[in-house]
């Protein structure tokens, strides 16, 4: 707990600006004797003196005073600025899950822009855990991803079922299928995402089926994975599906849909519990809804 309170920061600066306790007083509408006394606290509390006090005399600001002053003006001035701080001009951010930025959020920004003219927009993207914990902690207001690590505490919207993806490269045993299914996925060397809900999820997915599939390697991005898939190091699995069947580094791919029903995932729009009535949100989750 601090010790000296704002007010008693703003008695000594008035203190020091008029180099007088009366006139001081008469400044802040209080009374000379209380202000008084808060100076001697304060100069209790620091075991310094700030003022030196002689009566008929112009009060003197110590050299220790001087210091202290210059800091709790700034002090100050900071307290101001944040009481006058105000949402009003906060760009509204809209959150999205990394892997399915480049898809969603640049388009999803434009129809904001035009449908709400009147506010400022801005994008972020991010994995599970840091979309949800800006969310809680107010620094996103909507946030764009599948249900994983967003339990109970936040308001959300069904957009669509996704059907995930395997990568495989040109050639493998699997690559002249229609479709693959979670059981043929499971015989062969597996590439996942190093993002650790999104493996703990995709684990899950073969967990209810009783299988046990070799992770071979985990990686960070999309088109990592979408490469390692390419050079023959496995099956990368994803819920984001890029056009075309080349990856970054020239590797030729086979992309398949993965057809086991219990793969679906729901792609959500999320916020937080504390704003479900807030009216501005309203028309913005909205915009967001109609572009799916």
């Amino acid at each position: 707990m601090l010790s000296i309170t704002l007010r008693q920061y703003e008695y000594i600066v008035a203190v020091a600006e008029a180099r007088s306790v009366t006139a001081a007083a008469a400044r802040l509408h209080v009374s000379q004797p209380s202000l008084s006394v808060a100076i001697s606290r304060v100069e209790e509390i620091l075991g310094e003196r700030i003022f030196l006090r002689r009566k008929g005399s112009v009060i003197v600001v110590t050299p220790f005073g001087h210091r202290l002053v210059e800091r709790a003006r700034d002090l100050l001035a900071l307290a101001q600025e944040i009481e006058k701080a105000s949402d009003a001009n906060r760009p509204v951010v809209v959150g999205c899950f990394e892997d399915i930025a480049p898809w969603y959020l640049a388009p999803i920004l434009d129809v904001l822009q035009r449908q709400v003219p009147a506010q400022a927009f801005r994008g972020q993207e991010g994995r599970f855990a840091s979309l949800s914990r800006d969310l809680a902690e107010g620094k996103a207001d909507v946030a764009l991803s599948y249900d994983i690590g967003f339990e109970g505490r936040f308001e959300r919207l069904k957009l669509r079922s996704v059907v995930p993806v395997a990568f495989l490269p040109q050639g493998h045993p699997l690559a002249d299928q229609p479709s693959l299914t979670l059981e043929q996925i499971a015989d062969h060397p597996l590439i996942l995402s190093s993002e650790g809900l999104s493996v703990g999820y995709i684990q899950s997915l073969f967990d209810a089926l009783n299988l046990a599939p070799r992770i071979a390697h985990r990686a960070s991005s999309l088109e990592l994975m979408r490469s390692f898939a390419a050079h023959g190091m496995g099956i990368g699995i994803s819920y984001s599906n890029p056009p075309g069947h080349i990856s970054y580094d020239g590797g030729a791919l086979v992309t398949l849909p993965i057809s086991s029903p219990s793969a679906a995932a729901d792609l959500f729009l999320f916020w937080s519990g504390s704003r479900a009535q807030s009216p501005d949100l309203q028309p913005i989750v909205q915009a967001i809804a109609d572009f799916f």
